[in-house]
């Protein structure tokens, strides 16, 4: 087998799509001439995605004073590319089917996902980053590649779980001794063959070792701590059974008081069983 993560997305394997309604908003999003209503006209065509956004900006998650009723409100209320955030949350959590039962738990796998996203989110707001939402969905899909290898490595990912079970040894470090590669690799090359944003392809590359991103160390970063925060609180299942390992330079980067760390965790112990309600509702 080829020692690139890009090649276990080519020849004849199980790789989801976007939905074509995604590009449709991207490109809507990215032309200076659009306009919120034309934004939300294209997602208003779609009755499931519509009723979906609109159950997640009314939420707790939001906690806007007032009921927000059509998808325009939405995207003048949240901002377009917070909107577009979100959409992409919540449109790849309901592409990947067929991953095998008897080797993941996908209700667990989302709810660990779901959990590191909104521990990067309040990460994010405690340090004012802007558009706090794209550690959110970088948080949900930080993991993504560890089901494109379930789908189509699963013989080795099943050397994966079995190199695990005996010692103390971190299922992305197995990964990489029988794959030449990890799960961070491959959801970088599949978002990146998605046309993502290079930003997020890296993020998601290097959130085991954010010390080595090249241009979005502190992203890296934010990810890195809310993953590990989220399997300290044994919040979901990635396939992980030990807590990963801090960077100390991880830390340093985000510069965030250690005294912080309560107020992060306490937060994300009250908006976790709301937050996996909404999203998952219908995944």
């Amino acid at each position: 087998m080829s020692k690139k993560p890009e090649s276990i997305l080519e020849g004849d394997v199980k790789i989801p799509t976007l939905p074509s309604i995604y590009n449709e908003i991207n490109e809507t999003v990215e032309d200076p001439e659009s306009s919120f209503t034309d934004i939300g006209r294209i997602i208003s065509g779609d009755t499931s995605l519509s009723a979906r956004l609109l159950q997640i900006v009314n939420s707790s998650f939001y906690g806007f004073p007032s009921q927000i009723e059509t998808i325009t409100h939405a995207v003048t209320i949240v901002g377009t590319a917070q909107l577009r955030d979100l959409i992409l949350a919540t449109m790849v959590m309901s592409q990947f089917k067929g991953v095998p039962k008897d080797l993941v738990n996908m209700e667990l796998f989302w709810s660990h996902s779901v959990a590191c996203g909104l521990a990067a989110r309040i990460i994010a707001v405690y340090r004012r980053e802007p558009n706090a939402e794209r550690y959110y969905v970088t948080g949900i899909l930080h993991d993504l590649g560890r089901l494109v290898l379930f789908l189509n490595g699963t013989e080795q990912m099943k050397e994966v779980i079995d190199a695990t079970q005996g010692g103390e040894v971190l299922v992305y470090d197995a990964e990489r001794s029988i794959f030449g590669f990890d799960h961070a690799d491959v959801g970088s090359a599949l978002l990146n063959k998605w046309g993502l944003s290079d930003r997020l392809g890296e993020v998601v590359c290097y959130h085991h070792r954010p010390r080595e991103a090249p241009n979005y160390p502190l992203d890296a970063a934010i990810i890195h701590l809310a993953d590990l925060i989220v399997h300290a609180m044994e919040l979901g299942h990635s396939g992980e059974r030990f807590v990963p390992p801090l960077d100390p330079q991880a830390w340093d980067k985000i510069e965030l008081p250690s005294s912080l760390m309560a107020s992060i965790v306490e937060q994300l112990d009250r908006q976790y069983e709301d937050t996996i309600r909404m999203f998952l509702s219908d995944n």
